[in-house]
């Protein structure tokens, strides 16, 4: 069953293109809201495995290690990336989590696969392509895609998708500048 802020395709194959069509959202279980109730999203024992695997890789100089750690979560992550010191991710739903190869996550940073709200909460994939450099404090949203070779300055606030060589930045993100195409150079003039 598709949720308010799920769509149906209207074309089999056709990709979604916004974050909020990525997530899947279910309500607030009981009266209270939705993050009392967060034990019946996930089972606790994962979730002090995630913590323990997630907090001491916060901290690991090691970035091998680092890596090696977040994978015991369910995190896929690729080969060469490297993760600043006290970067934090979804505790409780690291596998929807993907960083490609060769990319650099800064100080600081969040990265989170769900959002409790009041009334409900939400849970979607996070993808960070290859070749990606995210600045120190960034906050990354569930549902978002992040594409190969962008730029992410720092304090931001990652909202909504960014293409592919692209640089954002700040809250929430915008562009703040676009590469120039293939075969010319920021100072050549047309």
């Amino acid at each position: 069953m598709m949720s308010r802020h799920q769509r149906e395709p209207a074309n089999p194959g056709e990709e979604v293109r916004r974050r909020h069509e990525r997530l899947f959202a279910s309500p607030s279980p009981g009266r209270e809201n939705a993050l009392s109730y967060w034990w019946k999203t996930v089972h606790p024992l994962r979730v002090v495995w995630n913590f323990v695997w997630i907090y001491a890789a916060r901290y690991c100089p090691s970035l091998a290690l680092k890596r090696a750690m977040l994978r015991l979560t369910g995190m896929k992550v690729g080969r060469h990336v490297s993760v600043g010191l006290a970067v934090v991710f979804d505790i409780f739903f690291p596998d929807l989590i993907t960083i490609g190869d060769n990319s650099v996550i800064g100080y600081n940073t969040v990265v989170l696969a769900h959002e409790f709200m009041v009334d409900e909460w939400r849970k979607g994939p996070v993808v960070i392509g290859r070749n990606v450099s995210i600045g120190a404090n960034c906050t990354i949203l569930p549902g978002v895609v992040i594409g190969d070779g962008a730029t992410v300055s720092a304090m931001s606030l990652v909202n909504r998708d960014v293409p592919p060589g692209a640089f954002v930045g700040g809250v929430p993100i915008r562009e703040l500048k676009r590469p120039p195409p293939a075969g010319r150079s920021d100072t050549e003039v047309t």
